[in-house]
């Protein structure tokens, strides 16, 4: 399996902007929205699952060492991330793997949901 560093890195400023303005127009594009129904349908492999429990566990300690981050502005948040990925990351991989076990009895139940919603509509 390939690391996490892999899948994420911290981005800059005109990195974060871009990469917003790219998937805001994505999100609207009809071929966009019917892959999403689709993967929807679908279970998640366990690589994009330990890749959302990484996800989660970086906000968590987001959450707990910064609660004003989504007020910060965005230079600072590229800092915070940087020393978050310094300082944690060893807790964060601990704290990933139990999520991912979590979140693979939770990815069954999302599943059974998004079905019945597409058979009743």
């Amino acid at each position: 399996m390939k690391k996490f560093i892999d899948f994420y890195e911290v981005m800059g400023f005109k990195q974060r902007k871009q990469m917003a303005r790219r998937m805001a127009k994505m999100a609207k594009s009809p071929v966009v929205q019917a892959k999403k129904k689709r993967a929807a349908l679908r279970m998640r492999n366990p690589a994009k699952l330990h890749l959302l429990a990484r996800k989660k566990a970086t906000q968590m300690m987001r959450d707990k060492f910064y609660p004003s981050y989504k007020e910060m502005a965005i230079a600072q948040r590229v800092k915070i991330d940087q020393m978050i990925m310094q300082k944690y990351s060893k807790k964060i991989a601990k704290i990933a793997k139990k999520l991912a076990m979590k979140l693979q009895k939770q990815e069954i139940e999302r599943v059974k949901k998004a079905r019945e919603a597409q058979k009743s509509a």
